[in-house]
């Protein structure tokens, strides 16, 4: 049948199996919003506030939903709205499809109105970017951006469409849903080598990151787990793929990781990394990265091995074949002294939090304003945050125990990611869904606010307000004499009334009871909801490495008397 261009976009994304997009409008894409208009039966467009709160969105339900997340945005300063919530994609392997509006092809390169290189810009925090001269190839461009995003190890592609491209008429044909690119399997040989070091070792550590969540491997990881009598760790970006309920999953490791994981990680003579990159948050320095330890890792992207960490065995193809046939051929085997090892290890995590938190005169500590969270949250609850301490007390504290309900920026760390990932995140899963989000990083996307009430989206908005921003003040009371340069925020802010303005049900807590209470009239509600939390400014994310440190130096308590007394 004859389409437009515009119609051809609108009509590809649902045969691909989009049934939710995000964006805002704009001169360029003016057709393509006419196509959406039309198909609003079958494809639903949600209008965010900013076009970066719409790429985090995408983020957010490509995440929550395991699918590829789309959006859109007009030419000029509408895509280079969307650069950061790209780059963010990209750095966390989230698969994502951008399509972007811009002038026509005749006008290229005359600086027209609004027009701008957005592939040029993008070519270094994309898979792959394309720009579209000719209308009889858009539809397979389309087909071949989702096909390039979901597969080996997922990110975003990019898709600038010309005005005259999209008016134009071209034969549309309906074709199937695009598969992944076939994944390369490892050689039986490299399988064997890794299934010996396995066999041999005496204390092995299965280390797991977002290469795991992407492919639901977490079932398999626990599998091999029991059958060598191991114990699991995960990078931040791992958070979610092994349930907490598990009682070999330590949790996170590394700079701000849990102490037992962090150690048991240290102590281990053989680390089975699967889809891990070892990134400086997770090893510290390198030269002192598990001295003594053969190291295994488990990638489908070659450029992964040996980046970071010299490997002993490097495993390039498709995890799940290579996890499936190590796990067929390892020898069970029962390890009982690593297994008392690392019990003393969570017990010593035990003592250490208890010591800290007896240590807090604040009236509601960080842990307690999770413990809460956990007391409220069902199995389903999706978790964002934003980036900061707040962050960090997230990953260390909040339980999950079923796959993707964390969301959270890791390797760009974009502080304002929250909201609008939230919001993506909620629409994907239809859950209650948590942004966990600090002060300063609230203000920078705050304005989605106005989204989250126009399409009365369940989103609890849990806003720890310090008046400081703690990470980097934290960085500054530790290594920089307490020089707190520009992190006081002395904002005169009241949040409760801005989120009332916005149309949110809102309240402020000062006490564990004033938030408990919150939170119960906050799960309760079936919209948007703000609860304040007032912290102490002193309070610190702890265990951290040092900057340049390794696992060797990690910092557990800090003595606050001594550091008031400086």
């Amino acid at each position: 049948m004859k389409l437009t261009g515009s119609q051809i976009v609108i009509e590809t994304l649902i045969e691909q199996g989009v049934t939710d997009v995000f964006g805002y409008p704009g001169g360029q894409v003016l057709n393509i919003y006419d196509a959406l208009y039309q198909a609003g039966d079958r494809i639903n467009h949600v209008l965010t506030a900013h076009e970066q709160g719409a790429a985090h969105a995408a983020d957010g339900y490509a995440r929550a939903k395991g699918t590829v997340g789309v959006v859109i945005a007009t030419s000029g300063p509408g895509a280079t709205n969307l650069v950061t919530g790209i780059a963010n994609a990209m750095l966390d392997s989230v698969p994502m499809v951008a399509i972007t509006g811009n002038v026509p092809s005749t006008l290229v390169g005359k600086d027209s109105f609004q027009e701008i290189d957005i592939t040029g810009i993008t070519l270094p925090i994309t898979k792959h970017n394309y720009f579209v001269k000719d209308v009889n190839e858009l539809a397979d461009t389309i087909r071949e951006a989702f096909r390039i995003a979901k597969s080996g190890r997922p990110g975003p592609v990019l898709v600038d469409i010309p005005k005259d491209v999209q008016i134009a008429v071209a034969d549309f044909e309906k074709s199937r849903l695009t598969v992944k690119f076939t994944e390369k399997k490892v050689k039986d040989s490299k399988i064997l080598e890794a299934v010996k070091l396995i066999d041999e070792c005496e204390r092995p550590y299965i280390y797991v990151g977002g290469g795991v969540m992407s492919r639901d491997l977490g079932k398999k990881v626990i599998e091999l787990c029991e059958k060598i009598d191991g114990c699991i760790g995960c990078t931040f970006m791992g958070l979610s793929s092994i349930p907490d309920s598990y009682e070999k999953f330590l949790g996170m490791q590394g700079m701000h990781g849990h102490y037992a994981s962090s150690m048991a990680n240290k102590n281990a003579d053989l680390i089975i990394g699967i889809g891990v990159r070892f990134s400086d948050r997770a090893t510290g320095n390198t030269q002192k990265y598990c001295k003594g330890a053969k190291i295994i890792q488990l990638d489908v992207d070659r450029a992964e091995i040996n980046k970071n960490i010299i490997v002993d065995i490097g495993l390039v193809g498709d995890i799940q074949d290579s996890l499936e046939r190590i796990l067929e051929s390892v020898e069970e085997k029962k390890r009982s002294q690593w297994q008392k090892e690392i019990k003393n290890l969570i017990l010593e995590e035990k003592a250490i939090d208890e010591l800290n938190e007896k240590k807090s005169t604040a009236k509601i500590s960080p842990k307690k304003v999770f413990d809460i969270i956990n007391k409220y949250k069902t199995e389903g609850t999706v978790v964002a945050t934003d980036v900061g301490q707040h962050q960090m007390w997230t990953a260390q504290y909040t339980s999950f125990n079923k796959t993707r309900r964390f969301i959270s920026s890791g390797g760009l760390g974009t502080m304002g990611y929250g909201l609008g990932a939230a919001i993506g995140a909620q629409i994907a899963t239809g859950e209650k869904t948590i942004l966990v989000t600090g002060d300063g990083s609230f203000g920078m996307n705050l304005n989605e606010l106005a989204t989250a009430v126009t399409y009365n989206i369940p989103v609890i908005v849990i806003l720890l307000n310090n008046g400081v921003l703690g990470m980097v003040r934290q960085w500054q009371t530790l290594f920089f004499g307490k020089r707190y340069s520009n992190t006081v925020l002395e904002r005169k802010t009241d949040f409760v009334k801005l989120a009332e303005a916005f149309g949110l049900m809102a309240s402020r807590a000062e006490t564990a009871d004033e938030f408990d209470g919150a939170m119960l009239k906050a799960m309760a509600a079936d919209s948007p909801v703000l609860i304040e939390v007032m912290i102490d400014k002193d309070e610190f994310v702890l265990p951290m490495l040092p900057p340049g440190g390794s696992i060797d130096d990690i910092i557990v308590a800090i003595d606050k008397e001594s550091e008031d007394n400086e």
